[in-house]
């Protein structure tokens, strides 16, 4: 394996093992549920907006290793975020998973783009792209559940 998948790898590990922002917010404005019934995968995403910001950011679940480090990544970048933000790297972050993403602005990513070599492997993209599609949900402040399978 190459240094910079050792790293990535590690870098999962971590977060999977120690998720970062991990835990209910007793006080969020908004909040999303996602499941990935294939992996079992399964979270809430906690959030607390102000003036169009995203002041605390908070997860619940359980998960695949990819699905939890997903989480807890994302959940470390979008913290003090604005919602704008918050989007514009949620579409940057599937960008990852398209054959035609730029690598300049992958960059933007941060510690997300650790993710970038999951596209090899389908299957595991929805897991985690699951986080990111719950966060979405919560900063809308949906009520139905996000699925990564067709009803």
């Amino acid at each position: 394996m190459s240094d910079l998948t050792d790293l990535y790898q590690e870098l999962i590990l971590d977060h999977c093992r120690h998720p970062r922002h991990f835990g209910a917010l007793e006080n969020a404005t908004n909040s999303s549920q996602g499941i990935n019934p294939i992996c079992g995968d399964k979270l809430k995403i906690f959030l607390v907006i102000n003036n169009d910001r995203i002041e605390n950011i908070q997860f619940t679940g359980q998960g695949c290793a990819l699905c939890i480090s997903s989480a807890s990544i994302m959940s470390e970048q979008l913290h003090g975020k604005s919602t704008k933000e918050a989007l514009d790297l949620f579409h940057l972050f599937h960008q990852l998973f398209s054959e035609n993403y730029s690598e300049d602005k992958i960059e933007k990513l941060g510690k997300s783009k650790v993710f970038s070599t999951v596209k090899n492997y389908p299957i595991r993209v929805k897991c985690t792209t699951l986080p990111w599609h719950t966060m979405k949900a919560a900063l809308q402040n949906s009520s139905t559940p996000v699925s990564t399978e067709k009803d």
